[in-house]
């Protein structure tokens, strides 16, 4: 999920953000968005209700957008093992 943030509410924001059910990890980043929000959830309810009664909710989100991950891949891992094998 990305976030953008109202000036001057970046650290509240960020600070009671990590402490949500859910949230993984997140940073600060530069941009067009302020934040970026890994989440995690067993159900699309359960994410529905953190991306509108929770994380929109909070004083100083001005916009965000969830990105739903298809698959993970770990690129990093698949070169230490692709340079093992030659």
């Amino acid at each position: 999920m990305l976030a953008q943030v109202e000036a001057g509410k970046d650290e509240e924001v960020l600070s009671e953000a990590k402490r949500m059910s859910g949230v993984k990890k997140i940073v600060s980043t530069y941009g067009t968005y302020d934040l970026h929000i890994e989440v995690a959830f067993d159900s699309m309810e359960q994410l529905d209700n953190f991306v509108f009664d929770e994380i929109r909710l909070l004083d100083g989100i001005k916009e965000t957008v969830t990105l739903i991950a298809s698959e993970e891949t770990h690129t990093h891992e698949r070169l230490i093992k692709s340079k093992r094998l030659e």
